[in-house]
């Protein structure tokens, strides 16, 4: 399950309407094994395709160092399908590199009423995941008084 905040969500979304008719894209960064997205980095689709993404290699290349300095890394993928239901073509999937990152699609086709869902894919499997939305994380002294 991805768990993520409403601001983040609300932030993809948008981009991606923004971004419409081309395809949005990102990534949502965490501290690494945190599985807790926080950080939104819009990313240049260099394809500028209304069929596909990809992201612009020196931003990618400039943006992993970054997240590594920060002792960070990509939690969630996400991009949008401008013209199709929020699931992941093949072209997503043969380009799905990040075992354990959760893929987002987002639909802006009026037809899927702003469709947004999550996925994992590792080597060519697809599985879809519940997303649970927060207004925030609990910090870390918030859950230590809990337990």
């Amino acid at each position: 399950m991805l768990t993520i905040q409403i601001e983040v969500v609300d932030a993809m979304l948008a981009q991606a309407h923004q971004d419409h008719p081309i395809e949005t894209c990102g990534i949502i960064a965490g501290l690494e094994g945190s599985d807790m997205p926080s950080r939104l980095i819009p990313m240049r689709n260099a394809a500028e395709s209304e069929t596909f993404f990809k992201f612009d290699p020196q931003q990618q290349l400039k943006i992993w160092k970054e997240m590594e300095a920060r002792g960070e890394e990509p939690i969630v993928i996400y991009h949008s399908h401008t013209s199709s239901q929020a699931f992941p073509s093949r072209t997503d999937i043969e380009y799905a590199l990040e075992p354990q990152s959760h893929y987002v699609i987002i639909s802006t086709d009026p037809g899927y009423k702003q469709e947004i869902r999550s996925f994992r894919i590792l080597n060519g499997m697809v599985v879809e995941e519940r997303i649970r939305v927060l207004d925030k994380f609990k910090s870390v002294a918030d859950i230590s008084k809990v337990a």
